[in-house]
């Protein structure tokens, strides 16, 4: 019972680190894309960065999500 709760918690563990990576692969990836598209076109920067805001908070969200729902396992087990 104890190895099996203890694997849980690595899980867990993993769970949230792999959120967390994934998140920030993803908000790295949606900077770099935005400036090329700034550099690419000046004119248009507003529009562009708006719509990096809101991407990147939509991939903070269900990152945070993510490591809500690991921190339960973790903590409910």
């Amino acid at each position: 019972m104890v190895i099996l709760e203890a694997l849980g918690n690595l899980g867990a563990a993993l769970g949230a680190g792999i959120a967390v990576l994934g998140a920030a692969f993803g908000i790295g990836r949606i900077g770099s894309t935005a400036v090329e598209a700034i550099a690419r076109q000046p004119e248009a920067s507003g529009d562009i960065r708006s719509n990096m805001i809101v991407a990147a908070a939509l991939i903070e969200g269900a990152a945070f999500f993510a490591i809500v729902v690991c921190l339960l396992i973790l903590f409910m087990a």
